[in-house]
């Protein structure tokens, strides 16, 4: 049988498309059936003035860094790089996209989908909408408004909140506006970037905002108030880098400096400073299908909760990076990984690294 997977770049005159042919054959052995799969070589006539740096090519690495990862509603697979912008594939085909395509930047932080069927990007260049055909780039034209995005959110009401270095900004389809909130004093902070910077946005099943920030704890918005969670009201540390409510309810808060802890709306359980976990810098969580938990810690590898006891995966399952920044399980039951060194598939045992051989499917 024979197949193919294209990759190509689209956006410019030297636009060029790389194709893998690849047979595989079934013979026998012992009875059971056994699958080889030989390549060709893969021709390139690449315009390298698009990808300067020469670590993205190579042993036919798909991106040295990819920050997130998103599944749209017809099945499309979307990586988000540090730099180099987009990957989709669609089943097919691999396709990159950067600025010349029309993002606002190179690095994207957030991907969500609007009820319309629109892919939006949050990047450090303002917010890209994608149509299926053409992306277009919306930026704020009031220069109090920060265009480097950090997060994106659309909540029940379809208004998009985004996270940027100069605090929380609502998005209409049309226009954006600043959404302030109240400054608190608090004993600990070690600021990252800035003081302002929003990390990630949550709207919980109540319709609360959970706001995470660089060095302040989380601002929760309710509609008509504002409270705080800090490390003196329990967090075990003030800088947010994700939050995740479960199935259960419970909130899930990911920190820079503290590890990871869950919160039940009265206590919290604070699984790293009780030694439960290794490492305290929580990059991404995760929540399959099945209810178990996922989460990132740099230097330690992924853990998975599954409500009685967590399980580590790292160097020992093949796992080729000490910093894993997204994750995601697509409709056809493929685990994805992506962070420093590319994108990574788990089979629930080993990872192996994903080229632009694959594995796909």
């Amino acid at each position: 049988m024979k197949g193919s997977l294209k990759i190509s770049r689209w956006g410019s005159a030297g636009a060029v498309t790389f194709v893998l042919l690849f047979v595989v054959w079934a013979g026998s052995c012992n009875g059971q059936d056994e699958k080889k799969r030989r390549e060709a070589p893969v021709e390139s006539t690449r315009d390298v003035s698009r990808r300067p740096d020469a670590l993205f090519f190579i042993d036919g690495q798909l991106c040295q860094h990819v920050r997130r990862i998103f599944q749209d509603t017809k099945g499309n697979l979307w990586f988000g790089t540090n730099v180099y912008g987009l990957m989709q594939y669609d089943g097919d085909t691999l396709r990159y996209f950067d600025e010349k395509d029309g993002l606002g930047g190179g690095r994207i932080t957030g991907i969500v989908e609007d009820k319309a069927g629109n892919v939006w990007f949050a990047t450090y260049g303002g917010l890209t909408r994608y149509d299926g055909a053409t992306f277009t780039n919306f930026v704020p034209q009031n220069d109090s408004i920060d265009h480097e995005l950090w997060a994106v959110i659309i909540d029940r009401n379809g208004v998009f909140w985004l996270g940027t270095m100069k605090g929380v900004v609502r998005f209409d389809g049309e226009s954006f506006s600043p959404f302030p909130i109240p400054k608190i004093a608090v004993k600990d902070t070690t600021t990252i970037l800035s003081y302002d910077r929003i990390t990630c946005l949550l709207e919980d099943r109540n319709g609360t905002l959970w706001i995470g920030t660089d060095g302040f704890g989380i601002c929760r918005y309710d509609g008509s108030a504002f409270t705080w969670l800090t490390k003196e009201s329990g967090l075990c540390d003030n800088n947010i880098s994700e939050i995740l409510e479960d199935k259960s309810g419970n909130i899930w808060i990911g920190t820079m400096y503290g590890g990871i802890s869950r919160y039940d709306g009265e206590n919290f359980t604070h699984f790293t400073r009780d030694g439960v976990v290794e490492g305290v810098e929580v990059s991404d969580i995760y929540e399959d299908e099945a209810g178990h938990i996922w989460f990132a810690v740099e230097n330690h590898g992924i853990y998975r909760y599954d409500g009685a006891g967590f399980a580590r995966f790292g160097a020992e399952n093949g796992l080729q990076t000490n910093g894993i920044l997204a994750m995601l399980k697509d409709r056809d039951g493929r685990f994805w990984f992506g962070g420093w060194g590319g994108l990574f598939r788990f089979d629930g045992h080993s990872f192996v690294s994903v080229t632009k051989a694959g594995p796909w499917h």
